[in-house]
């Protein structure tokens, strides 16, 4: 029994090391591109430089450092596993779960009175288990499916690889903190290193994804049909790439829920991988019909506001 902890103590360690390597490569990555562009600034002004870099120091706080700091800060908690565990440490951490998720939630009145209201541990278990299954896990697809439409949005427009990536990083980790502040609690300090290798990895398959060209995965006539629309071909791979990103982020989304809701319980990595791909074919559909809707309504909408603008002037000249 002895030497099964001792392994799984090792395992864990080993995902530290590993999730603490791609952290450190990924700044790595990212300083040098970043002291690329101050060198560049540098030949027109050492202020503007200067201010390149506090510009930059305060993304990476907000964007990066901050959203790591609340993730480990939060407690950690096992919905599957927690009706089995009574101790004082365990009661005061349910107690401030719930209290968090009736902050950073809107919930229906009587199910913020079911977290608030209670009168033993085990009617508190009840009523959390019920506010996870019918609000919170709604709120938390929510919160996936927008992170998605950011992703796709910001590495379609954008055609820096380098830009894709960081985008990419910063995205996937703001929404692990937003689905644990809205949970009120964190996976295991070995999952958020799972995580954490899901998130890096991600963010080097969207800067390889920048070089990808749509004549890699489609037919020679749906490409000669494409050539004679003007810029078509250019959208389309600026759209798969998008998509494909977006894909990406959805799937770590499903992963970090999954763990949020299963951390602990005797769940193999087959079968958190497999659930995480169904749902995240699910949600793409959804993602990709909305962004795509996006930028239609957002034309649409910019010459109307024009139009209208420039009514109300021929109002006021006659």
């Amino acid at each position: 029994m002895s030497t099964l902890k001792k392994k799984k103590d090792k395992s864990k360690y080993l995902y530290y090391m590993i999730a603490i390597g791609c952290i450190l490569i990924f700044a790595l990555m990212l300083l040098s591109s970043l002291l690329d562009i101050g060198e560049r600034l540098r030949t027109v002004s050492i202020y503007l430089e200067i201010g390149f870099y506090v510009l930059v120091a305060l993304v990476i706080y907000f964007a990066i450092i901050r959203p790591i700091y609340i993730i480990v800060k939060s407690p950690s908690l096992s919905i599957v596993t927690s009706t089995e565990d009574r101790s004082r440490r365990a009661v005061k951490t349910y107690k401030k779960v719930a209290k968090v998720i009736v902050e950073n939630n809107d919930l229906p009145a009587e199910q913020a009175t079911l977290l608030t209201k209670y009168k033993n541990t085990d009617e508190l278990l009840i009523n959390l288990t019920f506010v996870f299954e019918n609000s919170i896990k709604k709120q938390l697809n929510g919160i996936i499916i927008h992170n998605a439409k950011t992703v796709m949005i910001s590495t379609a427009i954008c055609q820096s690889s380098r830009f894709d990536m960081a985008t990419v990083f910063a995205v996937n980790l703001r929404m692990i903190k937003q689905l644990v502040l809205k949970c009120g609690f964190r996976p295991s300090m070995k999952n958020l290193s799972k995580l954490t290798v899901n998130v890096f990895s991600t963010a080097l398959i969207a800067e390889g994804l920048e070089n990808l060209a749509l004549d890699d995965i489609m037919p020679k006539s749906a490409m000669n049909a494409i050539s004679d629309i003007p810029l078509l071909g250019k959208i389309l791979e600026s759209v798969m790439q998008g998509a494909a990103n977006a894909l990406l982020t959805i799937r770590i989304g499903c992963v970090a829920r999954r763990y949020l809701f299963s951390d602990g319980a005797v769940v193999t990595k087959e079968d958190i991988r497999r659930q995480a791909y169904k749902e995240t074919l699910k949600i793409l559909p959804i993602v990709v019909g909305e962004t795509v809707s996006f930028f239609p309504k957002r034309i649409v909408k910019f010459f109307t506001k024009n139009k209208e603008k420039e009514e109300e002037e021929l109002v006021y000249a006659k």
